[in-house]
């Protein structure tokens, strides 16, 4: 128990160097303080262009995969196994993001740690994700809800995997749920301003433009 303890602790610290203010820092600049006001990969593209969100992102993802990767090296004895102590890692690095102990507690909004994460306990999974998000990003332009839409998806593929194929892996389905509700939650801010028509779009990968505020 106190080996996983230790993993979640480094997990939680590796997720709370987030990368858009490690960037930012280097630039003289926290991108807290403009757009969105969050330290994410879609605020950092607003702020500082692509090649800064490129980074960013990356390095959320990234530390997702590192949190993965901790969580599943091979430590005795453990309470869980090591999917489950994996999900776990990641979960708590996503936690990191959002809430850093080094940046005030304020810091993204998790999926792209998320995504690192699932990358490694469930690729397959992940790349249906992925094209989810690309679906909705074309067909409304907003990356809030095609993010929400995306982490609800997971869910979603694991009960069918489960009816049809059998098990989908040692902790996946936990770390599925988790995953929709902490994204929901962190991004209950853009379904707000989704409801109102005051979210805001990216209209360059928008494909269907008729109708609808811009």
């Amino acid at each position: 128990m106190a080996v996983l303890i230790a993993k979640l602790v480094v997990a939680y610290l590796l997720g709370s160097l987030s990368g858009g203010l490690l960037l930012g820092r280097l630039r003289g600049l926290d991108i807290r303080r403009h757009g969105s006001g969050n330290a994410g990969g879609t605020n950092a593209l607003r702020v500082a262009g692509w090649r800064f969100a490129l980074a960013v992102v990356l390095i959320d993802v990234g530390k997702g995969a590192l949190a993965a990767a901790l969580g599943a090296w091979p430590s005795t004895p453990s309470p869980v196994d090591t999917g489950t102590a994996a999900a776990a890692c990641v979960l708590a690095a996503a936690i990191g993001h959002c809430w850093p102990v080094w940046f005030g507690f304020r810091g993204g909004k998790g999926a792209a740690t998320l995504v690192g994460g699932a990358l490694v306990i469930a690729p397959s999974f992940a790349a249906a994700m992925f094209v989810a998000w690309i679906l909705v990003i074309v067909a409304t332009g907003y990356v809030g809800l095609a993010t929400v839409v995306a982490a609800c998806v997971f869910p979603l593929l694991v009960v069918g995997w489960d009816a049809c194929c059998g098990d989908p892996g040692s902790g996946v389905s936990a770390f599925a749920f988790a995953t929709a509700a902490l994204v929901a939650w962190t991004h209950r801010g853009n379904l707000v301003r989704l409801r109102h028509g005051e979210e805001a779009r990216f209209e360059r990968a928008r494909l269907f433009r008729r109708g609808g505020p811009r």
